[in-house]
């Protein structure tokens, strides 16, 4: 699969991406804004959208959301992704319009079936609005636009690659987000980014360390345990790991309790064989996922993605099935559990 166009090589290489950013990453943080007081806290309740499984309506063979409601008992999916037109303007995949088209017509039949979506910003590949908005005004616009063409609940910005690596992008996005999320009551907002098995990788922390520095009451932290580069034990194990550093993390930044950490991060795993050939995210490891999840009351469970959540036939791509033997949508139906 071809890594620029493909939304599941879009997450790859996340540690090797890591290991070479070290040194820019340190200097990054420590030339961060001045500190500001972290914002008033209460422990969070877990929203309705916790279980959201991402799902891409541009790539891989995209199953009909209404098919999977009546399938699963899923309600809200995250659908992927808003990206830059070429300028400061959101278009699904940098092409499609927000309104009139194919991806709107989706999210009403999802509405009309009882459900909901998460919209998210971003991604691996294509032009970022971080990157093309020259200044945090500016990406707030950006958002809003996205936010009040579907009268949105909920915001997922999945910050990788060169949107991750740029300090100043860094800075610009969590000062959109706090933009936005001031200025809609309600709203939820989620960070999705890469991760090492031990927990986020230096620009993560980064990234974390501004948030609290701006005062941004983000939801939920969300990693993606998966394309690790190496790691030991399974890959249910690894994510724990993952998600208890992340929690440290955000602990540390944010001055909260552990109970409160724990209800401020999320997880948004892969089915199935990942990118790496050592990676295989069994059922088994969605089910310790999910205990987990239950235990610390944890903000998200989703995963990349319901396009994947189905054997391969004959000819199929890993954009368009787990590569694993198993019945179809029953990662989905493992998500479709939690509740918070």
């Amino acid at each position: 699969m071809d890594r620029a166009t493909s939304p599941t090589r879009r997450r790859a290489l996340v540690g090797a991406v890591a290991a070479t950013l070290l040194a820019t990453a340190a200097t990054a943080g420590a030339a961060g804004p001045s500190a500001a007081a972290p914002p008033a806290h209460t422990p969070k309740a877990t929203p309705p959208m916790a279980a959201a499984p991402y799902e891409y309506l541009g790539w891989g063979d995209p199953q009909p959301p209404a098919d999977v409601m009546k399938a699963t008992g899923i309600k809200w999916f995250t659908l992927a992704f808003i990206l830059s037109d070429g300028g400061c303007n959101p278009a699904w995949d940098g092409e499609r319009p927000l309104t009139g088209g194919s991806d709107a017509k989706a999210i009403d039949a999802i509405r009309a079936g009882g459900g909901d979506v998460v919209i998210s910003a971003g991604g691996w590949s294509g032009n970022k609005l971080g990157e093309k908005c020259t200044s945090a005004d500016a990406l707030a616009g950006a958002y809003q636009k996205v936010i009040d063409a579907y009268h949105l609940k909920a915001l997922d910005i999945d910050i990788e690659d060169t949107e991750m690596s740029n300090a100043t992008v860094r800075q610009r996005v969590v000062d959109a987000l706090k933009k936005v999320k001031d200025a809609n009551q309600g709203l939820v907002t989620y960070v999705t980014m890469g991760t090492t098995p031990e927990g986020p990788t230096d620009e993560g922390k980064d990234l974390i360390r501004r948030g609290a520095k701006a005062g941004l009451d983000n939801d939920g932290w969300v990693v993606m345990p998966f394309d690790f580069g190496s790691h030991t034990g399974t890959m249910g194990e690894a994510t724990v790991s993952a998600l208890d550093g992340l929690a440290a993390d955000v602990k540390a930044a944010y001055g909260y309790s552990e109970d409160d950490a724990y209800r401020r991060i999320g997880v948004s795993s892969m089915n199935g064989h990942t990118d790496e050939d050592d990676e295989n995210v069994t059922l088994d490891d969605f089910r310790k996922i999910l205990d987990y999840a239950r235990a610390h009351h944890l903000a998200r469970f989703a995963y990349w993605a319901v396009n994947r959540d189905r054997s391969c036939g004959s000819g199929s791509d890993g954009d368009s099935c787990s590569g694993v033997d198993q019945e179809p949508y029953a990662y989905t139906k493992i998500v479709a559990q939690y509740e918070g």
